[in-house]
């Protein structure tokens, strides 16, 4: 099932609230609470879970615990994908602490970095690689997706290696804009740009 990568987010957010908010006093929740909680509309919620084959004729609404395991089966490969992070300043480990044992089915399993106090040392709990052992470190460890926390001004270098060695999705934290190959996933994301955003609402509000 391939479905808009807009749903995708949403589906992942849901999940995350839901997991949450289940307790032995919580088994069932109705799309406007759900929608409350991610400042978003009950429509939206019935449209999406519909979308993916998900509804309900009880009147006190969805259940929690067999709506997760619904949404785990859409988005969660059967196998763990593997995730290596390029780049290990403080926005590399700061990911690498708040992310590892996160999800079950994502696995962060290397780290590469340049800078000699790291190489071969482990960090948050990954053990850190010099960048030039991407390739063969991507090939032993099945690595599929790449989290880019580097220098701006080496991002569309290890960018293209990192298409090369076979990396089929790529997170970019970078304000680069990069370019890939159609069969590579690409999700940005500028912080710059985001905090920019958030500055020009706080002006015209004031």
């Amino acid at each position: 099932m391939k479905l808009p990568s807009k749903t995708i987010e949403r589906l992942s957010q849901y999940r995350r609230v839901l997991i949450n908010v289940y307790s032995p006093t919580k088994q069932y929740v109705y799309s406007h609470e759900m929608a409350n909680m991610l400042h978003n509309k009950p429509e939206q919620v019935r449209r999406d879970l519909m979308m993916i084959g998900y509804t309900t004729t009880l009147k006190k609404g969805y259940d929690i615990k067999e709506l997760i395991n619904h949404i785990t089966e859409i988005l969660d490969a059967n196998e763990s994908v593997k995730v290596a992070i390029f780049g290990m300043g403080n926005l590399g480990k700061a990911i690498t602490n708040y992310f590892i044992r996160k999800r079950e089915k994502l696995k962060i399993v290397a780290a590469f970095d340049v800078d000699p106090d790291k190489i071969n040392k482990v960090i948050s709990g990954i053990r850190c690689y010099h960048i030039e052992e991407m390739k063969n470190i991507i090939k032993k460890e099945n690595i599929a997706i790449a989290i880019l926390t580097l220098p701006i001004e080496k991002a569309k270098e290890v960018t293209d290696q990192l298409v090369h060695a076979g990396v089929r999705g790529i997170l970019n934290y970078t304000s680069k804009p990069l370019y890939v190959p159609d069969y590579v996933y690409l999700e940005e994301y500028d912080m710059i740009t985001s905090l920019e955003k958030l500055a020009y609402y706080v002006k015209i509000s004031g």
